[in-house]
């Protein structure tokens, strides 16, 4: 059995991890919402769409939250879930965007 280096292990950096994830996990379940109320089945006018939606953000931001705590470091959970609000609302935009 080999044991792991100290900078191949997954650091304890709870707070900034849980901190760093509430905050950007919520904003990418709205993006995540955002895309499916507004472009999903229906559109944004479906029958009981608005009810589905609200929902829906904590169906996605509990498993991104815990999630995040997989990653080594706070620092890289910072980056990736940026990444991730990044591209999510440049999508959102652009399909906004087209769908003019």
């Amino acid at each position: 059995m080999t044991r792991l280096r100290q900078d191949e292990k997954i650091q304890p950096h709870w707070w900034q991890k849980s901190l760093t994830a509430s905050v950007l996990g919520l904003t990418l379940a709205y993006a995540l919402v955002a895309i499916f109320a507004w472009f999903g089945p229906g559109g944004i006018d479906a029958e009981m769409k608005v009810q589905f939606n609200m929902w829906l953000v904590s169906l996605l931001w509990m498993p991104i939250l815990a999630f995040s705590f997989m990653f080594k470091t706070g620092a890289k959970t910072f980056i990736y879930l940026l990444s991730a609000n990044v591209s999510a609302y440049l999508l959102y935009g652009v399909l906004k965007w087209f769908s003019l």
